[in-house]
């Protein structure tokens, strides 16, 4: 009996690490594209630098998405030491989008935040 209740633990955590994950990226991936015109091997890397590791199959459909959704652009430099790259753009929509959601994420950290400084 003890296995199945850990085991729905699990999943119902990795439920909740997906949800929590999927918003976060969103955010940090315009945050990324808002502060320079970037390139998907760029975004990984940062992303990478900062302990928030995901991989190619993961970003790739969050950059369609958003592409999709008006959000960001992008557009191919050529270069003749490397085949052309896709660089990424924020949109005027994804600039309206990335403050509200910078809104959202600086209100949450701060009730977070005085939430536990409340109870310690």
């Amino acid at each position: 009996m003890q296995y199945i209740v850990l085991n729905f633990k699990k999943m119902e955590f990795q439920k909740f690490e997906t949800q929590i994950k999927k918003w976060i990226l969103e955010y940090v991936i315009l945050w990324v594209i808002s502060k320079k015109d970037s390139y998907s091997s760029d975004i990984l890397a940062i992303l990478k630098k900062n302990d928030l590791i995901i991989v190619e199959w993961t970003l790739y459909p969050l950059l369609s998405r958003l592409k999709n959704e008006w959000y960001i652009s992008y557009y191919w430099t050529e270069s003749t030491s490397w085949p052309p790259r896709k660089y990424f753009k924020i949109t005027e929509s994804g600039k309206e989008l990335f403050k509200a959601l910078d809104k959202i994420w600086l209100g949450t950290q701060k009730s977070i935040n005085n939430i536990i400084n409340f109870i310690s």
